[in-house]
């Protein structure tokens, strides 16, 4: 008993000291992982304290821009090659699954710290994600998986090129001053029009065709042997007219913009306000370089006048339509308006090309001249230009009303959409008589009053003054019909409703002048309770002239008040939901229901 006592004591000492001297060198090899990792980490501290930028040192200086095409820049290091956990070098980091020390020390994790390490920002659109999981083998121990895959940025704002060397990590940009906007604003501009190139091979059977497709930006043929780009004075960030803004293939488009003038310096030398800058253009009538070159006719020339009178010029040859400085405040054939209408063929290649001007006057010493642009395509052998409807069926609110023409063949009507149903709009000292009139288009849904003034001292033919006025408050080519539906076929006569006219009073009288023109428009809901459609049932016109003398009528000032206005009655019925018949209920039973009792 005394020997086994001995023999247990002694194998119980030789055990403890074994853990004590496995204890001491376990400490021992963590001091001294400790101290080289000390050692190798006090290296490179002084090295970015030198980095630091100091207020009195002068800042780095920004990385030039790349061109407006630009592209993410290819990372330096994969995804998987970096390893934000890992903050000890030549150690092994707890749990670091992307950390390279790590070899047989796997099989003891539990868990990765880090799942997914990409390789940029969040921000990006596209970019490799290195991801990181361990799965237990059957021994118990932790296995690592690694796997790299690119991922999709879902986010509207995600970044999908950038135009800068330092990344995603910007330079504060420059302060627009006095002697560097026009840089900075030449710099940027190409952003407002999306003239930068694009990336995109097209097939080849699209690079095959000789016509162009839609949204092609349109070429012209220099002087120089050169080709260009036809553009379209827009504006940019202000109202200010910069030319550039190309023009798309099949996209119609309109502009309006502002010319600052200063009549002694400009009136004869600035370019926008001269008409061959808008007529002297060729285009090509397709992509090739050999394509046809199709010059811009003139269609037509408007002369309008200071106060807003405009006649047509007929143009001959050597006329000359420069603009001219008559007196030191007047400056004159300016263009104040440039219309184009290019047709092409279902090949896409330009047929022919015309411009109408508008030219006009500028009395003013400075002064910021506003002009006007479009541009129109129309198929040689498409027909007719795509005419815009009000709705489908039922009108939308908001929208102008679809007005018309009766001929033998239907309706006809305008493919311009200012050329509708319309009413003055009012300005301020707006004289009924004297020009110019500006007209607004009668809205669905939207009531509407404006008017105009008129002097009695003006009324000198009342039969003359009286049929003046009532085309002022009418506008110009007064449609007969309005469709009842948004999208009434033009060939359908039925589905128009004319205009009916009522003048009150009707009684003579010396001098019968309109008032006030006013229209009453009843409209009413079709179909279903679900989707109710707008319709117009009934139109009406009433005009309502004086029903005594003039100078009665005004109480003795010398000014009337003239007025237009339109009104949406609504008709429609109260609706009410319809239901089926109640079924009935007619129950039979088999005749041997009851057998054998019965």
């Amino acid at each position: 008993m005394v020997v086994s006592v001995c023999t247990a004591w002694t194998n119980l000492t030789v055990f403890c000291l074994f853990i004590a001297i496995i204890s001491v060198n376990s400490t021992e090899s963590t001091m001294s992982d400790v101290a080289n990792s000390t050692t190798t980490s006090t290296e490179p501290t002084s090295t970015p304290t030198q980095s630091y930028y100091r207020p009195t040192e002068q800042p780095p200086v920004a990385a030039e821009a790349l061109p407006a095409s630009g592209s993410l820049l290819t990372p330096v290091a994969g995804a998987d090659r970096l390893c934000p956990c890992d903050e000890h070098t030549a150690v092994c980091d707890i749990n670091c699954c992307c950390d390279r020390e790590c070899n047989e020390e796997v099989a003891l994790f539990t868990s990765c710290s880090l799942a997914a390490v990409r390789s940029g920002s969040r921000q990006l659109c596209n970019q490799d994600v290195a991801h990181y999981s361990l799965r237990t083998t059957i021994d118990g121990y932790s296995e690592l998986q690694v796997s790299v895959q690119m991922e999709t940025n879902y986010d509207i704002f995600c970044i999908q090129s950038q135009n800068r060397f330092d990344g995603l990590s910007h330079p504060s940009p420059s302060l627009p001053t006095d002697s560097n906007f026009d840089s900075l604003f030449s710099q940027f501009i190409s952003f407002m029009f999306g003239s930068e190139s694009s990336d995109e091979v097209l097939p080849a059977e699209v690079q095959a065709l000789s016509g162009y497709q839609f949204g092609d930006v349109l070429a012209t043929a220099e002087q120089s042997g050169q080709k260009g780009i036809f553009y379209l004075p827009a504006p940019s960030v202000t109202a200010d007219c910069v030319n550039n803004s190309p023009a798309a293939f099949l996209k119609d488009q309109s502009s309006q913009c502002s010319q600052h003038v200063v009549l002694d310096r400009d009136c004869g030398s600035l370019q926008a306000l001269r008409m061959d800058t808008y007529t002297n253009i060729h285009l090509f009538a397709g992509r090739n370089i050999d394509a046809e070159v199709v010059p811009v006719d003139v269609a037509s020339v408007i002369s309008q006048s200071i106060e807003g009178a405009q006649a047509e010029l007929t143009v001959s040859e050597g006329m000359n339509l420069r603009p001219v400085l008559i007196t030191p405040t007047l400056c004159a054939n300016v263009v104040l308006k440039a219309v184009y209408v290019i047709k092409y063929n279902s090949a896409g290649e330009l047929v022919n090309a015309s411009v109408s001007l508008v030219l006009g006057f500028i009395s003013k010493v400075e002064v910021s001249l506003q002009q006007e642009f479009q541009v129109m395509y129309i198929q040689e052998d498409g027909g007719e230009r795509t005419i815009h409807y009000s709705g489908n069926p039922g009108y939308v609110i908001g929208v102008p009303l679809m007005s018309g023409d009766r001929t033998t063949d239907g309706i006809t009507r305008s493919i311009n959409l200012r050329d509708t149903l319309s009413l003055l709009h009012s300005t301020k000292d707006q004289d009924c008589l004297w020009g110019p009139h500006m007209r607004s288009p009668v809205l669905f849904g939207l009531d509407f009053v404006s008017g105009c003034t008129l002097r009695l001292e003006d009324i000198t033919n009342c039969s003359l003054i009286s049929q003046l006025l009532l085309e002022v408050l009418r506008g110009p080519n007064f449609p007969q019909y309005v469709a009842s539906f948004g999208n009434s076929p033009l060939e359908n006569v039925l589905d128009w409703v004319p205009i009916k006219t009522k003048m009150n009073p009707m009684e003579a009288q010396s001098c019968n002048i309109p008032l006030s023109l006013h229209l009453e428009i009843e409209w009413t809901k079709y179909g279903s309770l679900v989707n109710p459609q707008a319709q117009i049932v009934n139109i009406r016109e009433v005009i309502e002239t004086n029903h005594s003398s003039l100078a009665l009528f005004s109480g003795g000032s010398s000014i009337l008040q003239v007025r237009s206005s339109v009104a949406f009655i609504p008709v429609s019925a109260t609706a009410l939901p319809g239901y089926r018949v109640t079924p009935s209920i007619n129950a039979k039973l088999p005749f041997d229901f009851f057998f054998p009792f019965v």
